[in-house]
């Protein structure tokens, strides 16, 4: 039996991927349309509640400083992620290879997300500057802990035969480790990739919030001192689409290093 051509399958998968995002994309239109609709007819004031449509508009019309302020939240994002999967990874290995690490780092990185951003974020600004390295960092806190929890259990998920299997043929426990505990953690790994990075930008703008000259964060608290809540969502708006893009820039890379559960999932 032959298999179908690739652009065959190509159009089967964009058919299935329309079906399954309709009905959020069907969802969403219909909460705008509400919004739209009860500004129209209650007469609210747009200083008050702007409608969906003047929102895009005063957005299309200020698109040269939200772009302007997005490389600035953007750079922040990558540099705090970069750190903070960095630094996921390294504890995570050393947590595993050294139990007595785990029973003393993990309350310490617990206790370290109880901190409260909006009072830890000024304090970091002061003690580092208002450049990028203060964002960076707590882009990093607030996304690092995910990403060493999903990386511990993933390293747990080893099937217990594998390992016994490679421990009797004598091999090394850092082989035990990158042949069968490194490949079970990718999926618990992505999962927790994709959460965190979900707050990457939320992290990046509250950063900004405490102290930047420029990003979303900046753009957001000028525009509120303002009284221009259009201009606030618009910089929200752009904020959740860059938080999209992220978010499918990690379901793009998951394709391609885990391509066996994406073909996986395409036959449910």
């Amino acid at each position: 039996m032959r298999s179908p051509p690739p652009s065959d399958s190509r159009l089967s998968a964009l058919r299935a991927a329309l079906c399954r995002g309709a009905p959020a994309l069907l969802a969403g239109c219909a909460f705008l349309a509400a919004w739209e609709l009860y500004v129209g007819l209650s007469g609210i004031k747009p200083a008050i509640l702007p409608a969906p449509s003047r929102i895009l508009v005063q957005g299309w019309l200020n698109r040269d400083a939200l772009i302007a302020n997005t490389w600035p939240t953007l750079g922040a994002t990558l540099g705090g992620f970069a750190l903070s999967l960095a630094f996921a990874f390294v504890s995570s290995i050393l947590m595993d290879f050294v139990p007595f690490m785990r029973r003393a780092l993990l309350p310490i990185f617990i206790a370290s997300q109880t901190l409260p951003l909006v009072a830890i974020a000024p304090l970091v600004v002061l003690w580092f500057g208002f450049g990028l390295l203060p964002k960076i960092l707590l882009v990093a806190l607030v996304t690092f802990f995910p990403l060493l929890v999903a990386l511990l259990q993933g390293y747990e998920s080893t099937d217990r035969d594998i390992a016994e299997l490679l421990n009797s043929m004598k091999a090394s426990r850092w082989r035990i480790f990158r042949l069968a505990r490194l490949p079970s953690s990718l999926p618990y790994f992505f999962a927790g990739l994709r959460i965190s990075i979900t707050y990457a930008v939320v992290g990046a703008i509250f950063a900004e919030y405490a102290g930047a000259a420029s990003g979303l964060g900046i753009y957001i608290l000028n525009a509120k001192n303002n009284f221009r809540p259009d201009l606030v969502l618009a910089a929200v708006v752009v904020s959740a689409l860059l938080t999209l893009c992220l978010f499918g820039l990690t379901l793009t890379i998951q394709r391609l290093v885990m391509p066996w559960q994406s073909s996986r999932e395409g036959r449910r």
